[in-house]
């Protein structure tokens, strides 16, 4: 067994947890149902969990990494937040209002799932946007694919480089569908 994940440098993490793409799986929406309702039943009412990421866009590759975006009201932000540590999920990151976790990395590597986590204020979903662009025009996902393609190798232990690089396609993408879907995720229902 290695050492403790939360002993090892950012460069040691990176070389046991590689970048690496695998053509589109349908098992990956399964995936996201299964956890989603562990979530729901550990996060309760007035909480909005989607797909996000590159496994919830059909027919591309992508990490087998399942994205799920977790909105909640800001009064119970720092509650989610507490619940997702108590239920084992790792907290990464954390920025202002926004927080990361991770399930599945394990410190002899990728577990058969995993999960990042994006916990988010409500309203917070740009992913939705960028998804539904992808998902709605197939040309543009495949422009995507390439891109990520394209980058895979060259950053295959650098995540922070291979996210950089993809960024700007996302944004100018995120834009065009805000644009096409005004409003669109604004009155959601939180049952």
């Amino acid at each position: 067994m290695g050492k403790p994940l939360s002993e090892m440098s950012l460069e040691e993490l990176w070389q046991l947890f590689p970048i690496f793409l695998t053509e589109h799986k349908a098992r990956w929406a399964d995936w996201y149902n299964e956890e989603a309702a562990l979530l729901r039943g550990l996060l309760g009412p007035g909480t909005l969990l989607s797909h996000v990421g590159s496994t919830a866009i059909k027919g591309i590759w992508a990490k087998p990494i399942i994205d799920i975006l977790i909105e909640v009201d800001s009064p119970a932000l720092d509650r989610a937040r507490d619940a997702l540590k108590a239920a084992g999920y790792i907290l990464m990151a954390e920025n202002q209002e926004r927080f990361d976790f991770n399930k599945g990395y394990t410190p002899e590597g990728f577990a058969e799932r995993v999960f990042h986590l994006h916990l988010r204020q409500m309203g917070d979903h740009d992913e939705l946007y960028f998804r539904d662009c992808l998902n709605q025009r197939p040309d543009i996902a495949q422009e995507y694919q390439r891109l990520k393609l394209g980058l895979w190798k060259q950053y295959e232990h650098d995540r922070d480089g291979y996210t950089q690089r993809k960024t700007a396609f996302a944004k100018e993408h995120t834009a065009r569908a805000k644009e096409l879907f005004p409003g669109k995720y604004e009155m959601r229902d939180t049952r």
